[in-house]
């Protein structure tokens, strides 16, 4: 009887010990900090099953998909939810990744998918530079006529 009392009072301050950390929100931290591990997880297991045998190679696209979303989720728990205004292009650069990987892993794919790809990466890289330049776009403008101004001071003159 002493042990069975023993275990059930560890029972109890284990209860205890995470009713307390619950008060305090720390599981509610570490939900909202952790919660793309949801989208992370699957991603990076897709791909682990493609590479071990266990699945055809069109898991790649969604495994792809997943795994940048997950990063992009992190990225914005660690530095806000306002970069979100400068990393959006991502969401076309996900199913441009997988389609990429799917094209670079299975060998009877067609060139379709390649150009799928391609095309979805070059709209997301264009979108990337655009936003950049209208969210920073007086930085590259101050940055170009420092470069001019610089330029024109130190070249040398031409004598007539």
């Amino acid at each position: 009887m002493a042990r069975n009392s023993y275990s059930i009072g560890l029972v109890f301050i284990g209860l205890a010990v995470l009713l307390l950390l619950g008060k305090l929100g720390v599981f509610q931290l570490l939900i909202s900090f952790f919660w793309p591990l949801v989208l992370l997880v699957p991603g990076l297991l897709f791909h682990l099953l493609y590479f071990n045998r266990r699945l055809p190679a069109g898991v790649l696209v969604p495994g792809g998909i997943l795994t940048l979303y997950a990063l992009m989720f992190f990225f914005c728990n660690l530095f806000g939810w306002g970069s979100m205004s400068y990393i959006w292009p991502g969401f076309i650069l996900g199913p441009a990744i997988g389609l990429y990987e799917l094209h670079l892993f299975d060998r009877g794919s067609d060139r379709g998918i390649w150009i799928a790809a391609m095309v979805l990466g070059i709209i997301s890289a264009t979108l990337f530079a655009l936003t950049l330049l209208v969210k920073l776009g007086i930085y590259v403008i101050a940055l170009i006529l420092v470069v001019v101004g610089l330029s024109m001071i130190f070249r040398k003159r031409r004598l007539w």
